[in-house]
């Protein structure tokens, strides 16, 4: 019947026929619900991560699970804060229950080999928690088998010649990149009709101090949410960062699920 790779899409006998062996690779894209600035939409950490999950499985034989729409709370630093109209987040306890829930279903299934791909930086340790808690539920069961890679697509873009192709007034660092270069030329390659360049509010790239305040100063957020401008975003970049992501993640799940 179908020849999708998103296990939303096929049948439970499809999926059961997949997964039975414990071969195959599954990949869960972990998203969240986040405003990305006036030229962006607010889904940008869920569709991205997802595209990537969709090209890497058509490369490798894998399958896409549903994404997780929603994510741990927007921090100022990284995502401009949790204070915007439209960010809606999960305390970290929900999203790492959620992650072992998750995998516990997973392991009933048969499935031994997932994935997870991270869209949105804050989720990052929860997701290590809910696979930690999960792993150890499953080895109480007598499951010793399965194996999680949890990974994040922006690391893979390290290459210096690439960053300087990317950035070639200067790179800033990741940390300001939220709704900037980086995600609006990947979205401007995957889902143009979602972004408006012209909506793109140029400002000075963010400032923080070097330490935390709570409850967070709206004021100390550029006001369009952006932590840097995307002015100099194009879809010819964003085509560069999904070649670059897709080969070195399809590498990386290679290496660490090695086909028989």
């Amino acid at each position: 019947m179908s020849k999708s790779v998103f296990v939303g899409e096929l049948t439970w006998k499809e999926y059961e026929a997949r997964v039975a062996a414990g071969d195959c690779v599954l990949m869960l894209p972990v998203g969240a619900l986040e405003q990305h600035g006036h030229h962006m939409c607010m889904n940008v950490d869920v569709l991205l991560p997802t595209a990537v999950c969709q090209r890497v499985a058509e490369r490798i034989g894998a399958l896409v699970l549903p994404g997780l729409q929603y994510g741990y709370k927007s921090q100022q630093k990284s995502g401009g804060g949790n204070h915007f109209p439209g960010t809606t987040s999960l305390d970290g306890a929900t999203l790492t229950g959620t992650v072992q829930d998750i995998i516990r279903e997973l392991a009933r299934h048969g499935v031994r080999r997932l994935v997870l791909m991270n869209g949105h930086y804050e989720n990052s340790m929860f997701i290590v928690e809910g696979i930690d808690l999960a792993l150890r539920e499953l080895r109480y069961a007598g499951i010793h088998d399965f194996k999680v890679v949890v990974l994040s697509y922006w690391d893979f873009v390290k290459d210096p010649a690439v960053i300087q192709r990317l950035y070639p007034e200067g790179f800033l660092g990741w940390d300001i990149e939220h709704g900037g270069v980086f995600e609006t030329s990947l979205m401007l390659a995957l889902y143009p009709d979602l972004v408006d360049l012209e909506r793109v509010v140029d400002h000075p790239p963010a400032t923080f101090p070097p330490y935390d305040v709570f409850p967070v100063d709206p004021a100390r957020t550029p006001a369009p949410g952006t932590l840097s401008s995307a002015k100099t975003a194009s879809r010819e970049k964003g085509e560069l960062i999904l070649e670059v992501c897709v080969q070195g993640i399809a590498d990386a799940i290679g290496q660490e699920f090695p086909r028989a």
